[in-house]
């Protein structure tokens, strides 16, 4: 992938990335991303699932979403970000966080119905792997309700933030404390929904 006017780092350039696999990686550490699109003369921006698979995005939504119909074979931005820490500088102008971000730029293009439960399939192991197998799949009707789109991440940025603060150089004398605290996404326990038949064993995709 090359920087292109849209995807250039213009803030803190040196942060930027547009290889592949930083893109890839960033992409595949999260699951919700934010789609951007003007709709009827205004900006929207809407958070939404999300699943990679080589260098495809794909989005899902029910046929009637605002969202699906705008954005179809029409220009739009996509962002994910992930915090890894906050930044505290001795000086309240320098503090921080320490993130990973990708910025992605296209036309989202509509998957065929015959590719349609293939593309579903990546975006339920994007956010969890082995769910689809387990799950009943969808049917005619459900499959006729939703719309998936394709969107290509050849036009693709990357912005990385890691380290400690960067104050200047007279700040460092100062009696503050400054440093990171990290942040960490952390799963809990699955809680079973008992309607229906209970006290089924958590399948081992929850258990690893």
């Amino acid at each position: 992938m090359q920087a292109t006017n849209k995807t250039k780092v213009k803030r803190s350039p040196k942060r930027g990335a547009y290889d592949a696999q930083t893109i890839h990686d960033i992409l595949d550490a999260d699951f919700v991303c934010q789609v951007a699109f003007v709709f009827d003369g205004y900006p929207v921006s809407i958070p939404t699932l999300y699943g990679r698979a080589e260098n495809k995005l794909y989005l899902h939504g029910a046929t009637s979403s605002r969202m699906m119909k705008a954005i179809e074979a029409q220009q739009v931005c996509v962002s994910v970000t992930l915090i890894d820490g906050l930044v505290l500088a001795r000086s309240a102008f320098h503090h921080s966080m320490n993130y990973r971000s990708v910025v992605v730029f296209g036309v989202p293009v509509k998957v065929s119905e015959q590719e349609k439960n293939k593309a579903l399939k990546v975006i339920s192991d994007h956010m969890l792997s082995g769910r689809w197998e387990d799950a009943r799949l969808p049917n005619t009707k459900e499959l006729k309700a939703t719309t998936v789109l394709e969107l290509s991440l050849e036009e693709a940025s990357a912005k990385v933030r890691t380290g400690p603060p960067a104050d200047d150089k007279e700040d460092y004398g100062l009696n503050v404390w400054a440093g990171v605290v990290p942040i960490a996404r952390q799963y809990g326990s699955p809680v079973s929904d008992e309607t229906g038949v209970k006290h089924l064993e958590l399948p081992s995709y929850l258990k690893d």
